[in-house]
């Protein structure tokens, strides 16, 4: 589960949740309370970061894949909320990325100001059109806020995998540290921009996101219904349910740790 801690003015949420970080209803219902905890403890800023290997591997496609239109729309509607209340939360937010960020643990890792990836044998990345699945309205929007232009096609169109000094190269973490100073440097960064007081933080962070936030409510239920669609399609079905056999097959067998092919 999430939980915070406060070091040196900073709140470190560190998410456990299960297997990889694999992001349920559970894992949402837990990040939404300790926001609004970490919010309401007087820290400066905020670190996210995951655990052993993994900052999180996406969605957790075994408790998705049998829901019914209505409850996957139920779903990604919630993830979203969630997803933006990290975007608009008026505190600097650093991720830590410890380890893999596939799929919606990318997504997860854009709603941060800034992100600082372990240097690892890990992978981070939007591979959804790999699986037959577009973007949701609140992935593309953030993500067209968080890395450079050319860096679209490969995340977004080609839906390509990066290990940390790629993805550094492309624009989509700003630092690549060893492992084992990933979290101190992650708290230095945020304890940096957490200087600024906080009030013109907040107002010029609102103002430089705004834009997306305003595509992003304008479109929103639109682009749902034209990514259910994606996830309904019978090729989508097909990638899906394998992807969920793999899982399984490497669960049984105690997990290895190469890069998931979560959503």
């Amino acid at each position: 589960m999430p939980l915070f801690t406060v070091e040196q003015d900073v709140a470190v949420v560190r998410l456990a949740a299960g297997k990889a970080n694999a992001i349920s209803t559970d894992l949402l219902d837990r990040l939404q309370r300790t926001l609004d905890e970490v919010e309401a403890s007087g820290a400066g800023a905020v670190v996210v970061t995951g655990y052993d290997h993994y900052f999180s591997a996406g969605l957790a496609l075994p408790l998705l894949i049998d829901l019914d239109r209505s409850g996957m729309k139920q779903f990604i509607d919630y993830f979203s909320r969630t997803m933006t209340r990290l975007f608009q939360c008026p505190l600097p937010v650093v991720a830590a990325v410890n380890g893999h960020a596939i799929a919606g643990g990318c997504v997860l890792a854009l709603q941060a100001d800034v992100r600082i990836m372990a240097d690892v044998d890990a992978r981070i990345g939007l591979n959804e059109v790999q699986l037959g699945i577009g973007l949701p309205s609140l992935v593309v929007e953030t993500l067209r806020c968080s890395v450079p232009e050319r860096a679209l096609v490969p995340l977004a169109l080609e839906g390509r995998l990066f290990t940390p000094r790629e993805a550094l190269e492309l624009g989509l973490v700003q630092e690549v540290v060893v492992a084992s100073e990933l979290e101190t440097s992650a708290i230095a960064r945020a304890r940096d921009l957490g200087r600024a007081p906080h009030a013109a933080f907040a107002q010029v962070k609102a103002a430089l996101r705004r834009p997306a936030l305003t595509t992003l409510l304008r479109e929103q239920a639109a682009e749902t219904e034209r990514w259910l669609d994606t996830w309904f399609s019978p090729e989508a079905r097909t990638r899906l349910t394998e992807a969920v056999r793999r899982l399984s097959r490497k669960a049984h067998a105690g997990g290895p740790k190469a890069a998931p092919s979560n959503s």
